[in-house]
């Protein structure tokens, strides 16, 4: 994760991480904290990951995106490396009104890594780049 998260948030998604490969107790306490700092999509995002919705898409070159079903049955396209999702909510709530740090689909994939429930799914080239635009002629 890039340190364009406030570090509280890289740390507790690192403490995630560490819970999970060493299954110690105490992820309670986590996830009231995750509650704490990303407030409303903290359980929105623990159901997302809880119904394996997050994929990570590679290509042979290395270019990685992650897909996430949403609740409502759309799949949105979410890019980790610069904590953009193409939601409404995220343009809404993270970008205009500053209300969140991330939506429940940029969250769902930091968690999924973190514990460890990414799906990985492997495509060509060509397959990346038509999953990238047509997220963009949906929009438009």
């Amino acid at each position: 994760m890039d340190s364009t998260l406030p570090a509280v948030a890289e740390e507790l998604l690192k403490e995630i991480k560490k819970a999970f490969q060493e299954t110690s107790h105490g992820k309670d306490a986590l996830f009231f904290r995750l509650k704490f700092i990303f407030g409303p999509s903290a359980v929105p995002a623990l159901d997302l990951v809880d119904q394996r919705s997050v994929t990570r898409v590679t290509s042979p070159s290395g270019r990685t995106a992650y897909q996430v079903l949403g609740s409502s049955g759309k799949l949105y396209t979410c890019y980790s490396s610069c904590h953009f999702c193409t939601c409404p909510a995220f343009g809404f709530s993270v970008l205009q009104k500053s209300e969140s740090l991330l939506c429940k689909h940029i969250l769902a994939v930091y968690l999924s890594q973190a514990m460890g429930a990414c799906q990985e799914l492997s495509v060509s080239e060509e397959q990346l780049t038509s999953i990238l635009l047509a997220e963009g002629e949906d929009e438009g």
